[in-house]
């Protein structure tokens, strides 16, 4: 098939919703599909690179505790409509798909399949709660829903309700398997490390107050910090106002780099709250045991005293307790680091693609079912997968309170209507 992955987050500019498009982009064509990335610019990046299609401007702003994307352009219904023409997808593969506006242009004027992967977790949300009331005629231009987790499955059907399909995010086992530590930082002291955007919703001041509570009871041991954002000059404050010793910042650091730093760590704490935490994967895929915040979104991926020890969010006592407990039992750090590396491989990039492939399939089926497949779809329509006798309808209602599976129906309002 030719499929479209729309990104509203500038592409590649670090972040996880990025990360994802990229692995599966790479994985579907290793799957013999014909893949193009659709996103906007953002600086001085030129208007088309190889299979990455730009459309509008992307400028920050503000969002959920983080920083999200808003597309611009004073030509954007021209350029969509002339873009699709020329490129005929199969399939469009939205990933957060109500992010103003290139999604929602692209989903407005798409006459291919319409799947949308839904990353977001949060509690009550003001831009959801409106959103739900104008957006529900883009809700039904969905033929098919997947969330990333439970707890994000939970948060969208909220406001979108309908039938989703739970596939995880997924992790390059072998970049982090194949790792080697970072010398420079194997000196005897033992190394914490936090990963991930300086802002509220990434907990970084909590590590922070947790790695006080640990140097002010003696513990022989440095955080090592990767990231930026708009905490980072408080997060620096903090340090030299208390005095903190063996904080070290790092910044933003290459994929490669990354993958060792988590072979380097001894505990790599999670602080966060969000609706999976692709760092969970990184760490367990390099062996670094883990100590994450007891939140549904990382439930779904580490589970409790396997991999990790998890701890009430923003208690920065409890987490210097977990922090200290792994670093003083090496024999239960190893443990939970082999229970890691064997929970990673469920989540490999190739196992990930795979699910996403036969829910592309499952949702064509559906279509072609119904009579209902879009004018640019011209794709053979993807036999089946499952064993000889197994209904896909099925399948889409029964596969598990944690799946949550199935597909809008074509031209049908789902549940939203």
């Amino acid at each position: 098939m030719k499929i479209g992955l729309v990104s509203p987050y500038v592409y590649p500019l670090p972040g996880g919703v990025t990360q994802h498009v990229r692995y599966l982009y790479e994985n579907l064509r290793e799957r013999g599909h014909d893949v193009r990335i659709l996103t906007s610019s953002h600086g001085l990046q030129r208007a088309s690179q190889g299979d990455i299609i730009r459309i509008g401007k992307g400028f920050s702003v503000p969002a959920n505790g983080s920083m999200g994307t808003v597309t611009l352009s004073p030509q954007f219904i021209s350029q969509v409509r002339e873009m699709l023409d020329r490129e005929r997808f199969d399939l469009l593969h939205f990933h957060e798909p109500f992010v103003p506006f290139l999604s929602l242009v692209l989903l407005r004027e798409s006459q291919s399949v319409n799947v949308a992967t839904f990353h977001a977790y949060a509690g009550f949300s003001p831009a959801y709660e409106f959103g739900s009331r104008v957006l529900r005629g883009y809700a039904r231009r969905l033929h098919g829903r997947i969330a990333v987790s439970a707890a994000a499955r939970h948060f969208i059907d909220r406001f979108f309700p309908g039938d989703y399909r739970v596939i995880p995010n997924g992790v390059d086992v072998h970049r982090f398997r194949r790792a080697v530590p970072v010398a420079r930082w194997q000196d005897g002291t033992r190394n914490i490390l936090f990963v991930g955007r300086f802002e509220p919703r990434k907990g970084v001041l909590d590590i922070l107050k947790a790695y006080r509570i640990l140097r002010m009871t003696g513990c022989d041991c440095r955080l090592l910090l990767v990231g930026g954002g708009p905490q980072e000059r408080e997060a620096r404050r903090y340090v030299l106002t208390r005095r903190l010793r063996g904080v070290e910042f790092l910044g933003r650091v290459s994929d490669d780099e990354k993958a060792e730093l988590f072979k380097t760590a001894d505990v790599y704490p999670a602080t966060g709250r969000e609706s999976f935490g692709i760092v969970l994967l990184e760490a367990m895929a390099a062996g670094a045991p883990i100590v994450a915040s007891d939140i549904h979104g990382y439930k779904g991926v580490v589970r409790r005293d396997r991999e990790a020890l998890l701890t009430p969010p923003r208690r920065s006592k409890e987490i210097a307790a977990a922090i200290a407990t792994l670093l003083n039992d090496r024999e239960r750090a190893a443990a939970m680091s082999a229970a890691g590396l064997a929970r990673a491989e469920e989540f490999s990039w190739e196992r990930v693609t795979a699910k996403v492939d036969d829910y592309y399939g499952f949702v064509i089926r559906r279509l072609a079912a119904q009579g209902a497949l879009p004018a640019h779809f011209t794709a053979p329509v993807p036999a089946s997968s499952r064993a000889p006798g197994v209904d896909d309808d099925r399948v889409g209602s029964e596969a598990g309170a944690e799946a949550g599976t199935g597909a809008v129906t074509a031209g049908g309002p789902g549940r939203d209507g």
